[in-house]
């Protein structure tokens, strides 16, 4: 099983991949001006939030729908200049682009230029050019070409600004009175309302499928960004869909397609869209100042699974546990601990680590947030003011090795943190507690997800600070489970540990 990116179709190579890299397309068609593209004025957007009739009727045709959304629906051909070098290609002893008689023998090893082609889609939104689509779909391309639909005119398109962190990117191509979407309202989506996916795949040419919505608030998929809050579908989604549109029964744009799940790289019924209202508020970011300003707590979020839920008696089984707390930051001001579990920000419950990272980016850095967490089974309101999301957030012998004979850490061995153990497992001066240096792979230990180099730093809510320590405190640990909070690999989390699900 694996989760695809829709990447562009390639013309060239089947295989190729698009290049991460800084985006800018040059040149022109019908005399492209950017003069006026350049001042980046906010578009004028329509949009319609009226909820669709969820009345059950048999519908026998989508035509009026798709000949209301698909003329904002366009292909996105990019070009890039992949450098060939024969190094690369050491069992190809006459490989065509370096072939040249007039240098040593007829096989030069000066490296030749090869342009590549790909395709992708993308949604009109605005009456004078501006366009949202995946920024996978144009990152690293040397040009863009906008096709329309309707009357297949081209236009050369400008990259606006794109935004990895969502895989969403706006670009701009110099027209006026272009069909354009109107945007509905994703917050109103329910599964098993109606939807269409319109876009490019195989380079075929624009394609309609149908389906309905699967799920909302899909996460934690293999997907290389960092806000998932993904619209999940079995409308046919294919390479090429990429950037393309997800709309309603009204023909409302309500995601842009980004990516499948799928074993063979092929449709299989499980897509996954960017709700319209995330993408509308990066693209107005974007747009106004070049990037994405999202607001930032400090602290790293984690799921409650049901043994972290039952051991922080948290009944229901929702919210975001707090694993660790960034030094200086707004959350250590706010006077949130590493154990507090959140249940509510701003009044809105939150359900998971995912959600709550999302809803935390969605406010502006300045913004004061008021959060409603669980302490040792208690409710506190503590309240923050968020800073900005920065960019980027967050072999030697050991000494004096102890086995522990708790039966619910059995299997581990522990040191103590020594500049050994730190310098093999390059553990942080400000870490301290106890250094796993083996675990039983038959081991309750391994199954809850303790490995060699991680820190035991509390165990059952009471600190570590040595070997010792753990040993002493694993032993007198009551009962099967215990609560483990460590570092691993650069973050902390609990684990719950529970001797009776051991294999």
């Amino acid at each position: 099983m694996q989760i695809n990116i829709m990447k562009p179709h390639l013309f060239s190579r089947w295989y190729g991949v698009v290049a991460a890299g800084a985006v800018m397309a040059v040149g022109a068609v019908a005399g492209f001006s950017w003069a006026r593209a350049a001042e980046n004025r906010l578009p004028q957007l329509k949009s319609d939030d009226t909820p669709i009739s969820r009345d059950i009727r048999a519908g026998h045709s989508y035509s009026a729908v798709v000949k209301r959304a698909a003329p904002g629906v366009v292909n996105i051909f990019t070009t890039r200049k992949i450098k060939l070098d024969r190094r690369s290609y050491p069992g190809i002893p006459f490989f065509p682009f370096f072939d040249n008689p007039e240098e040593e023998g007829g096989r030069s090893t000066r490296p030749r230029t090869h342009r590549e082609q790909s395709l992708g889609s993308g949604v009109i939104v605005s009456r004078d050019g501006y366009i949202l689509s995946n920024n996978h779909v144009i990152d690293g391309a040397d040009e863009i070409r906008i096709v329309l639909s309707k009357d297949k005119k081209e236009y050369m398109a400008k990259v606006i600004g794109k935004d990895p962190k969502s895989d969403l990117a706006v670009l701009k191509m110099d027209a006026e009175s272009l069909p354009y979407a109107t945007l509905g309202d994703s917050d109103k989506l329910e599964v098993g309302d109606v939807v269409l996916a319109i876009g490019n795949p195989f380079g075929l040419g624009q394609t309609v499928t149908s389906g309905i919505i699967s799920a909302l608030n899909r996460g934690d998929l293999p997907i290389d960004v960092a806000y998932e809050d993904f619209i999940q579908t079995d409308a046919a989604i294919n390479p090429g869909n990429s950037g393309g549109a997800l709309v309603d029964a009204e023909g409302r744009l309500i995601g842009i397609n980004t990516a499948i799940l799928s074993r063979t790289g092929g449709n299989q019924g499980v897509g996954f869209a960017i709700p319209i209202n995330m993408a509308k508020h990066v693209m107005m970011q974007l747009i106004e100042k070049g990037r994405v300003s999202r607001g930032y707590l400090g602290l790293l979020p984690q799921d409650l699974s049901s043994d972290l839920a039952r051991e922080f008696k948290i009944e229901d089984g929702q919210g975001a546990l707090v694993a660790q707390i960034t030094e200086n930051s707004a959350a250590e001001e706010a006077g949130l601990k590493p154990g507090d579990v959140i249940t509510h920000l701003n009044g809105k419950s939150v359900k998971d680590a995912g959600g709550f990272r999302l809803m935390v980016s969605k406010n502006a850095p300045g913004t004061k947030v008021e959060l409603k967490v669980l302490r040792d089974g208690r409710e506190r309101t503590l309240k923050a003011t968020l800073r900005e999301l920065p960019e980027q957030p967050e072999s030697a012998s050991v000494d004096r090795e102890k086995s522990s004979d708790s039966s619910a850490l059995e299997g581990v061995e522990v040191s103590d943190v020594n500049s050994q153990a730190r310098n093999r497992f390059r553990i942080p001066q400000d870490v301290k507690g106890a250094v796993i240096t083996n675990v039983d792979p038959e081991s309750a230990s391994y199954l809850a997800g303790l490995r060699v180099g991680d820190v035991i730093m509390e165990i059952n809510r009471k600190k570590v600070q040595n070997a010792d320590d753990a040993v002493e405190l694993s032993k007198n640990a009551k009962g099967s489970r215990v609560l483990v909070w460590v570092w691993s690999r650069g973050a902390t989390r609990f684990i719950t540990v529970d001797e009776g699900k051991a294999r």
